[in-house]
């Protein structure tokens, strides 16, 4: 009877223990809001693009992609973590573009890959190795396109900034010099995946 007893509690304290891990990674848990069709349907096409991308290289991590779509307002979440190999949406923040892709009054947003320029460019990146900079830990950015090829050399980086909120907001976020800047609590979390990966995860922005 003892034994029985002991065999139940052990299979309930497994089933505590999985649901309890199961609401650590809930998506909810971070208050996401939900992607409106248009903006999933776009998601979609890139994640299809990347996919086979990353398929033809082993320098390049298989399992996990980071997206940012420029069409979506700065102050609503659109620096996505996708997962490559099960099709789902791992995580999602708020990510500050370039002064100069700064949304003028015309609706017109521009997008440049030269010097000086202060803008965002568009295209996949190879997210590179870390250093310390004028805003702690970054990571720097090899543009694998034409239209943003010059990444590089421009300094463009993954960085964080206390600048970048971390809720949702109706109005448009700050500005970087042409960076992709996130919430510093953001940060750590896409920290810990780019970190633990054994090869480059592609960012891909796209507009």
């Amino acid at each position: 009877m003892r034994k029985i007893l002991f065999i139940l509690l052990s299979i309930g304290l497994f089933f505590y223990s999985t649901n309890s891990f199961a609401k650590k990674v809930d998506i909810n848990s971070f208050g996401y809001s939900e992607l409106n069709s248009a903006t999933e349907e776009k998601l979609l096409q890139h994640v299809k693009r990347i996919r086979d991308l990353v398929s033809h290289s082993s320098n390049y991590n298989q399992e996990i992609a980071f997206f940012i779509d420029m069409e979506v307002n700065s102050g609503k979440n659109r620096f996505f973590v996708y997962d490559l190999k099960n099709d789902m949406l791992l995580d999602q923040g708020l990510v500050a573009h370039g002064f100069g892709s700064r949304i003028k009054s015309d609706g017109i947003q521009k997008f440049s890959n030269e010097s000086g320029s202060l803008c965002t460019s568009l295209g996949s990146y190879s997210i590179g190795n870390s250093y310390n900079g004028q805003f702690g830990k970054a990571y720097k950015l090899h543009g694998l396109d034409a239209t943003n090829n010059k990444s590089f050399a421009r300094n463009i980086v993954l960085h964080k900034s206390s600048d970048v909120p971390y809720e949702e907001q109706g109005n448009q976020i700050g500005y970087s010099f042409g960076c992709p800047m996130v919430n510093e609590q953001y940060y750590q979390r896409i920290e810990k995946l780019i970190d633990n990966s054994r090869s480059h995860i592609i960012l891909d922005i796209y507009y």
